[in-house]
């Protein structure tokens, strides 16, 4: 079977019995609640190629993480062919199947290749406009294309980096990044047409869920701002009632709150937050930038948040505090985090063993 299952899922789970709430089941599927991510900043660096992440991928899922998370230009593709070679060892040597595991990838910005091309316009040229994928003004700053011939392709290709025959969740990357140059109007219709062909790529088997990821598309104050109640109207036009529209993932961390905290969404005419509207349309929000890139850490945490995030006084770093705010934060399934190493992999995971905090307790973070 190409996706994952609810009773595999929760197999998987049954593994890690110790590990208390660490589980969450949404759509028939039980999440780990953290995720394991694959992003890179700055791919054109060559120390990019000199590490891998096929053992820390293994190392999470060893560790109770069934949730894998990547997107097709993450270091040229490179990502995904290591989570590929992890996969194919993982299920060799019997740790798992591809039934317990929910592995996502998105589509959007454009792949290129790796090694990376002497010429990347080039490339560009023959590789999407000459394959009539997209023309130069489907192109924002010659990194961003989302025609549905382009996504199409883009999904296709990282099933085969992968290796597997479909993917559970796959979304539509940094949207935003062409709402100002189309305007709303032909922004939304562009929409339709990318879940036209979405519902038709899940009818295929390509994959079981789609979504849509953004940097600030969901909570921007400014023309970036993408409506989720008009996505979900549009995914109910084009796939019905039982349409494949059914996850957002959006960036949260200590740092970064304001999907909680601002409300920039309305629904039926109420604002509320981004993490608020979701729950009310029935969309599932998956967090990213749980670390902020590591840029959370200049100073340590305070004790008063140490103490409010880990009574039991358990969790050693300031990474195990921050991993857990964001796992405990109501209303979200699962946050991301990306680690190369497969000791901090381990090291990040021990908060599973570590009740999550409590309503009460966790609103008390943003008074300190």
């Amino acid at each position: 079977m190409g996706f994952a299952t609810l009773t595999d899922t929760q197999n998987f789970a049954k593994k890690f019995s110790s590990y208390k709430d660490f589980y969450i089941k949404h759509n028939d599927l039980i999440f780990s609640k953290l995720g394991i991510g694959t992003f890179n900043a700055e791919p054109y660096k060559e120390e990019n190629y000199v590490f891998h992440y096929i053992e820390g991928v293994k190392e999470a899922v060893r560790s109770g993480i069934n949730l894998i998370d990547t997107a097709s230009n993450y270091r040229y593709g490179q990502s995904e062919k290591e989570i590929g070679e992890a996969l194919k060892e993982l299920f060799a040597e019997g740790i798992s199947s591809r039934e317990e595991l929910i592995i996502c990838s998105k589509g959007g910005f454009i792949q290129l290749d790796y090694p990376f091309p002497k010429n990347p316009y080039m490339w560009i040229e023959e590789n999407i406009i000459e394959k009539n994928l997209a023309t130069k003004d489907d192109i924002e700053v010659d990194q961003h294309c989302m025609t549905p011939d382009f996504l199409e392709y883009s999904c296709r290709r990282s099933l085969v980096n992968l290796g597997v025959e479909s993917l559970d969740i796959y979304y539509l990357h940094n949207p935003e990044m062409q709402l100002i140059k189309l305007g709303e109007k032909e922004f939304y219709k562009l929409v339709e047409k990318i879940f036209t062909r979405f519902e038709k790529l899940a009818d295929e088997g390509l994959f079981k869920s789609y979504g849509v990821c953004v940097w600030n598309g969901f909570t921007a104050e400014n023309k970036e701002l993408i409506s989720l109640e008009k996505l979900v109207k549009i995914a109910i036009k084009v796939g019905g009632e039982n349409h494949r529209f059914k996850y957002v993932q959006l960036p949260f961390n200590m740092g970064k709150t304001n999907a909680y905290t601002t409300p920039t969404q309305k629904v039926g005419g109420e604002e509320c937050t981004i993490i608020q509207a979701a729950h009310r349309l029935n969309i599932g929000v998956i967090s990213s930038s749980s670390l902020l890139q590591m840029k959370l850490f200049k100073k340590s945490f305070t004790r008063e948040s140490g103490v409010v995030l880990d009574e039991s006084m358990t969790l050693t770093s300031d990474i195990q505090l921050a991993l857990q705010f964001v796992r405990s934060t109501p209303g979200i399934i699962s946050s991301l985090f990306a680690s190369k190493a497969p000791v901090h992999v381990k090291e990040n995971c021990e908060i599973s063993k570590v009740k999550s905090v409590d309503r009460n307790r966790y609103d008390l973070l943003y008074r300190l």
